[in-house]
């Protein structure tokens, strides 16, 4: 029997924040236009048991055919969460949503209204809100050297076609390099076309990673400010030094992917430098810089260091 086709498929993440996840879902089904087909796929990445049976609890209530519940009995990040999501979906378009993110209008049909206008719009984002009603940057330059180096403000006014202001409030399609990873709306498949996610990436940087290969394939990324939603940042992502260490993994493994290995060493050298001395006077940076000091591998992300957890 043949797999009924949807429009779009959500693929959710959910660790150990089923909350989120639930309003999460709650706010799809009740902002997104009937006339859309869809389907909701979430990967739970191996949650504490209480917080996944809380979350199964909630899916089997609800009872409906479009929302699939996958369980991994090991955390394997970001990229490779929504790897497996895609694995279980069927749709012509994929929204990768952040669990902690509310839909505050139609975002999924405006968005892909947008993108079936012009098929340069190769991977698109809602404009952002805090929880508290404040702007939140959508739109972003790469993770690069002249980012590292320079910084945002200087490539805005050396470029602004190139960097545009991530800060502004847009009110019409913004083309930018990158969309935030939070709420990116891609068609399946240009998707594949690229591989999809770099399933080595535990988590950060993965926009940079897939919107610099669809890019490469003239599929751009795009703001589309009509459509809105609420991100309650960082809260399903609790900042620690481990935090802080597995995005300098992160960033290192993009830089040397992309620009190649001398300025992988010269950004590598720099960190290496700031948080030495910077170690001085915060203590709490030295396991960061002990991670630099040995390259900052692959091999020290928290990837490495997940167990299976069993039901």
């Amino acid at each position: 029997m043949m797999q009924k086709k949807y429009d779009v498929a959500v693929i959710l993440i959910n660790y150990n924040s089923s909350d989120f996840t639930k309003n999460c879902i709650e706010s799809i089904l009740s902002k997104t236009n009937d006339l859309l087909d869809y389907q909701i796929v979430i990967v739970d990445n191996s949650s504490e048991k209480d917080d996944y049976l809380k979350l199964e609890s909630f899916i089997n209530h609800l009872n409906s055919p479009k929302i699939e519940l996958i369980r991994n009995n090991i955390n394997v990040g970001f990229g490779a969460g929504n790897m497996l999501g895609v694995h279980y979906s069927n749709a012509e378009y994929l929204a990768f949503i952040n669990n902690d993110s509310l839909l505050v209008n139609d975002c999924l049909a405006i968005i892909i209204d947008m993108m079936k206008k012009d098929p340069s719009y190769g991977i698109c984002g809602p404009i952002n809100y805090k929880e508290n009603g404040d702007f939140l940057s959508t739109i972003d330059h790469f993770a690069s050297p002249a980012r590292e180096f320079l910084g945002r403000k200087i490539l805005q006014k050396i470029n602004q076609k190139k960097y545009p202001n991530r800060k502004k409030i847009y009110t019409t399609p913004q083309k930018a390099q990158l969309i935030s990873g939070s709420f990116m709306v891609v068609k399946t498949e240009d998707f594949n076309a690229v591989g999809g996610f770099d399933t080595n990436i535990f988590l950060y940087f993965e926009e940079t990673d897939i919107c610099k290969r669809l890019e490469k394939n003239g599929k751009f990324a795009y703001l589309i400010p009509d459509a809105q939603f609420i991100h309650y940042h960082g809260a399903s992502t609790p900042q620690s030094i481990l935090i802080k260490i597995e995005l300098k993994i992160s960033l290192l493994y993009v830089i040397r992917k992309h620009y190649g290995c001398f300025w992988h060493r010269l950004l590598l050298t720099h960190l290496q430098i700031q948080y030495f001395l910077k170690s001085f006077f915060k203590p709490k940076y030295w396991p960061l810089f002990k991670v630099l000091l040995v390259g900052a591998p692959l091999s020290k992300s928290l990837k490495s260091k997940q167990t299976i957890i069993k039901l």
